[in-house]
């Protein structure tokens, strides 16, 4: 979906009210997600998945692509990444195509970690990129967000030096789900992009509830130094077939290109053709992922827990036990809920999962909580 086209889509449903254009979400229901799921089974809300992917044209795109799966990826690939260079308005020089975006965070983290390299984001955050880099022997710097659970970028600034190769910024962030101020992050890629590079993990950019919220390639575009990684993990439902890219300027593609190692295949290459194409199964992921943290949301107020409004396919909430402790709990109601994420031992990760599965969810926390 362009970007002029999901800025209309998000202002017309509001994402406050109901969903009632278009027939309601019946209109939009074009894959149902597991079908067969029913109560007591086990609902898997752990890894941020999108339940209802991939949707029903990629996957007859996937099964008609099997005789050319004896081919080399290098065969196919050229049309995505023009397809994907036209969806982000750059040239195809500047797009990596990746094994998922955290392949794409792994060759940054080599590229830039290297030789002592310095780097740092918040904490906690996706760990991908900094954990392969530290492989490498680079540093990272690790700064707590503040209070409202964002990146401190104050307290980021503050910690370059004359080392420091990499600003690392997920946003939204996982695991909080909470946006930075987009004009005090463009601020701050401004003033920090001449003494570091910049990279913007916009994995679940897609679920940003502000129509207007501008994409960091925004500055990739002026030719600034900004790296920004894309997946088709989240609102694709594509996260078992590994593919994503990295948005860069060429010269700094270029440079990550030598560091990729797997890159991804062809049945992931030729299902996000289709799905680049699929507006309605992304229209129906937005409004599913909607409509599920609206029951979460309210299954905690029900029990008076503190949680960050998300702008992501997952919310973050302060359970007050800890996770070791919780996790075992809803395992016991058959629910998988998040990993720990320290320092914040009593807080906890939902998914979305589909509205059978976050309905479950509901219904264990309050046995395990209630």
């Amino acid at each position: 979906m362009k970007t002029t086209d999901r800025r209309q889509w998000l202002k017309t449903i509001g994402l406050s009210g109901g969903f009632a254009l278009m027939g309601g979400l019946d209109a939009l229901a074009l894959s149902t997600g597991p079908s067969s799921f029913k109560p007591g089974d086990i609902a898997k809300l752990n890894s941020n998945e999108n339940p209802y992917g991939p949707s029903k044209l990629v996957r007859k795109t996937i099964t008609e692509s099997f005789d050319i799966a004896c081919r080399y990826p290098s065969v196919v690939y050229r049309e995505l990444i023009q397809l994907i260079a036209d969806k982000e308005g750059v040239d195809k020089e500047s797009i990596v195509l990746t094994g998922g975006s955290t392949e794409g965070l792994k060759a940054a983290g080599l590229t830039y970690g290297l030789n002592g390299g310095e780097l740092i984001a918040a904490d906690p955050t996706f760990q991908s990129m900094l954990r392969y880099a530290e492989n490498y022997g680079g540093l990272v710097h690790r700064v707590p967000v503040d209070q409202q659970m964002n990146h401190d970028l104050e307290a980021m600034a503050k910690r370059v030096n004359n080392k420091t190769s990499l600003i690392f910024i997920c946003n939204p962030n996982n695991p909080t789900g909470t946006l930075l101020d987009k004009e005090s992050l463009r601020d701050f890629c401004l003033t920090m992009e001449g003494k570091a590079m910049i990279f913007s993990d916009e994995a679940y950019y897609d679920f940003i509830t502000e129509p207007d919220y501008p994409s960091m390639i925004e500055l990739v575009k002026e030719g600034r130094n900004v790296i920004v990684s894309k997946t088709f993990s989240k609102v694709f439902g594509m996260a078992g077939l590994r593919i994503g890219y990295l948005v860069a300027r060429p010269d700094i593609a270029d440079r990550l290109k030598a560091s990729v190692m797997a890159m991804t295949n062809v049945l992931a290459i030729e299902a996000a053709k289709t799905a680049l194409k699929d507006d309605d199964f992304y229209k129906f992921s937005l409004a599913k992922n909607e409509e599920g943290k609206k029951i979460i949301y309210k299954t905690l107020e029900e029990l008076n827990l503190r949680y960050i409004r998300s702008h992501s396919n997952f919310v973050f909430f302060k359970s007050g036990r800890h996770i070791d402790e919780l996790n075992a709990a809803m395992k016991k109601e058959n629910v998988l809920v998040g990993r720990p994420f320290p320092p914040f031992y009593d807080w906890c990760r939902i998914s979305t999962g589909t509205i059978d599965q976050v309905e479950q969810f509901a219904s264990a926390l309050k046995n395990v909580l209630g």
